[in-house]
């Protein structure tokens, strides 16, 4: 998939206000310094689509992209621990709940993993509620140039050998790198195909 346009539409912290048509959405979400901003400006080849920050947590808002006018990139807060006050976290948790559990246009979440680290108890209890809660979901790991190829091969092993302890079979999960544009065809590709069957099941 080549990315034509990439437009902001929308930040709101109520699913009542997010886009009303039927354009597919893709769900990005992860912790708080996982590198979401950095990723989704380089999946859609914008330097500042997304904003970046040294601080973690500065995305508190479901924020609403338009990619070739055919499906919405949707840029949610990040969990773990942002530093906003405990009232401000709980309130835009629930949103972020209620976007899940609401959201009909919703196709996939994809939940962002830094790669350099051993499974985090946070992350796979967030991956629980997805399954739990029947919403398809892929993982992307981010900063892979931080790691040898090796490395790379055994961290992701760590994690299929961690989620497999849960789950019978495993999501689809891809291996990133902003700075280095790794895996950027592969997460395009993925979408562009669930499009695809979409499509053609709206026309059957």
């Amino acid at each position: 998939m080549k990315i034509k346009s990439a437009e902001f539409v929308v930040s709101n912290s109520e699913v009542a206000k997010c886009p009303k048509n039927n354009m597919p959405e893709y769900a990005f979400i992860g912790r708080s310094n996982v590198g979401k901003s950095s990723l989704i400006n380089m999946l859609t080849d914008r330097k500042s689509l997304a904003k970046t920050s040294g601080r973690p947590g500065k995305t508190q808002l479901i924020n609403h992209f338009a990619i070739n006018d055919t499906w919405y990139l949707v840029d949610l807060p990040g969990y773990g621990y942002a530093r906003v006050s405990k009232t401000s976290k709980k309130k835009f948790q629930q949103f972020i709940t209620n976007y899940f559990e609401q959201r009909q246009q919703l196709v996939s979440a994809f939940v962002l993993v830094d790669i350099r680290h051993k499974p985090q108890p946070i992350d796979l209890e967030f991956m629980q509620y997805l399954g739990e809660s029947e919403i398809p979901f892929g993982i992307i790991f981010t900063k892979a140039d931080k790691l040898k190829p090796k490395a790379i091969e055994r961290h992701v092993e760590d994690y299929c050998q961690e989620l497999l302890k849960f789950w019978e079979e495993l999501p689809p999960y891809f291996v990133t790198s902003s700075s280095k544009s790794i895996g950027k065809d592969d997460v395009l590709d993925f979408i562009s195909a669930t499009n695809d069957e979409i499509e053609q099941l709206r026309g059957a």
